[in-house]
């Protein structure tokens, strides 16, 4: 059976969106049976029809394969909810409303609910869908991500393998103005002698895509841009502006603002970095070998004629 990443439940649950309307109306016939739960063979066939592409049709066996890895996430997504209902998790009224408030709060007023009228989907089964995704969460939660322990020498060892990565080459942070041609280049510097702002010229001057952050380049290292960037600006110092400088881009002016100093690595400054990768790797991993128990002591009943 395929392996089922941590991320896939909620997506799987996000899949079964439009789902919900008909399942009280779907015949009875059984495809799958976990701990109690059922999925009949219509709710599974019309949840599977929401992640088949819509522009293409499928070759059989390819069609056929993406049924079994569906038929495998689904069976995860469920034994999930069946551990959840052995360990007596449930999500309260004010748990389920908080999360509806935060769904509606990213959307203009009464666009939501249009979105799910588009997808035929009532407010009220999407409701039960949400609350079935915070009780996955809990139960992630609770077998998961609450017995991640990152010691220390875990963090050092990483530190050790990876030391070179976390090392830092000089950078600059600058803006740029850029022209199509030298006359319009010509025009923008006078501009700036005469004391407009570097942001207001490139904002009113410039055709590349950061001018409407005022020439923002962010920061970069040597390499990271065309040649003729690292010419111009790596030798300017912070404050200084740029002479035109021609690229196969246009024409360019470069305000220099920072210098950063190449550093090497040091454990203090990435510790937080190494921690998030240590912790996402020993969730997978928990959850790998925690879902893997759950399939072996479950009993699970796939009615292989129906597929």
């Amino acid at each position: 059976m395929p392996r089922c990443g941590l991320a896939t439940i909620i997506l799987l649950l996000l899949m079964l969106l439009p789902a919900c309307k008909d399942q009280d109306r779907l015949p009875s016939q059984v495809l799958l049976r976990i701990d109690g739960r059922t999925v009949s063979l219509e709710q599974f066939q019309h949840d599977f029809a929401q992640i088949l592409p819509r522009d293409r049709v499928l070759p059989k066996d390819e069609e056929q394969a993406l049924r079994r890895s569906y038929l495998a996430q689904r069976i995860d997504h469920e034994l999930l909810l069946a551990e959840a209902t052995r360990r007596k998790l449930s999500v309260t009224p004010a748990e389920l409303q908080q999360a509806i408030a935060s769904h509606l709060d990213r959307y203009p007023s009464g666009d939501f609910e249009r979105m799910l009228a588009d997808q035929g989907l009532a407010v009220e089964d999407w409701q039960r869908l949400l609350q079935e995704q915070l009780l996955v969460e809990k139960v992630l939660a609770l077998m998961v991500r609450d017995k991640v322990d990152i010691a220390d020498e875990e963090i050092n060892a990483y530190f050790a393998a990876h030391r070179q990565s976390f090392a830092r080459p000089e950078q600059v942070k600058a803006r740029q103005i850029t022209v199509p041609d030298e006359a319009q280049g010509r025009q923008a510097l006078e501009m700036l002698r005469q004391g407009t702002p570097f942001a207001e010229v490139a904002r009113r001057c410039s055709i590349s895509p950061d001018a409407d952050q005022g020439g923002d380049m962010g920061t970069f290292a040597r390499g990271e841009m065309p040649e003729a960037f690292d010419k111009a600006v790596f030798g300017l110092p912070a404050g200084r502006i740029s002479d035109l400088t021609e690229s196969d881009y246009g024409y360019h002016i470069f305000l220099v603002e920072q210098h950063l100093p190449a550093r090497p690595p040091d454990l203090d400054t990435v510790r937080g970095e190494i921690v998030a990768q240590l912790r996402k790797q020993q969730e997978e991993q928990l959850y790998q070998d925690w879902l893997q128990s759950l399939r072996q002591e479950a009993a699970i009943e796939i009615d292989w004629t129906l597929m």
